[in-house]
């Protein structure tokens, strides 16, 4: 029953995050031990969520694997891919909770418009004719094991030695400005899965009351 409890409370997270951007759905699954006994193993399906489109041009989506490094104001580096960026007030793009996106990228006030482009690289526009000026670029990083990373708060992943070091991903066309990420997690099935847990939860119930 202790396992069960488990394992609803991993299912009632996943639906409570369907609307956190780029959540990942958390599992725990069972397996049978050597010993004869049923151990509990906690898995992260890192499969990408849907992108939707939003029309700010602070949203940038993650296309494909991979997380955005972000750093805090004081010099923590951590990872995300919840692209719902903003402008910090020193002009940085920044976390909603002002987490500094990359190494520091500082966006002119007054300009007409920026872009970012799928590789990350973030070009500003005075004006309707004026030439692209380039401003940085948002890197992109992948783990040679996502499921070793460790969450963080605020939608944010921490590296540990399970996951290893993080990897700079070059030449890729990941990014999609205008749009963000969604939760990957399936309501249908998470719900199916919670309603049999519970049923399951009130049948052990019944058992130990009749024992």
């Amino acid at each position: 029953t202790y396992t069960q409890w488990e394992r609803l409370g991993y299912v009632g997270n996943n639906l409570a995050n369907l609307n956190t951007n780029a959540y990942k759905t958390v599992r725990f699954e069972q397996m049978l031990g050597e010993d004869g006994y049923l151990k509990g193993a906690i898995r992260t399906d890192y499969q990408q969520g849907s992108i939707r489109i939003t029309s700010n041009p602070y949203d940038v989506a993650i296309s494909g694997q991979g997380f955005i490094p972000v750093v805090s104001p004081t010099g923590v580096v951590q990872y995300t891919r919840d692209g719902s960026f903003k402008q910090g007030k020193d002009g940085y793009l920044v976390t909603n909770d002002d987490w500094i996106v990359g190494e520091g990228i500082k966006i002119p006030t007054n300009c007409y418009k920026f872009e970012i482009k799928g590789n990350g690289d973030v070009m500003a526009y005075d004006s309707r004719e004026s030439e692209a000026k380039y401003l940085g670029n948002i890197p992109l990083v992948r783990f040679a094991n996502p499921e070793g990373l460790e969450s963080a708060d605020m939608n944010r992943l921490a590296a540990t030695e399970d996951s290893g070091e993080p990897v700079l991903v070059k030449d890729h066309d990941c990014f999609k400005q205008n749009n963000i990420e969604i939760s990957n997690t399936d309501i249908y099935n998470s719900t199916s899965e919670m309603l049999r847990l519970n049923a399951s939860m009130i049948a052990s119930m019944r058992m130990l009351k009749v024992v």
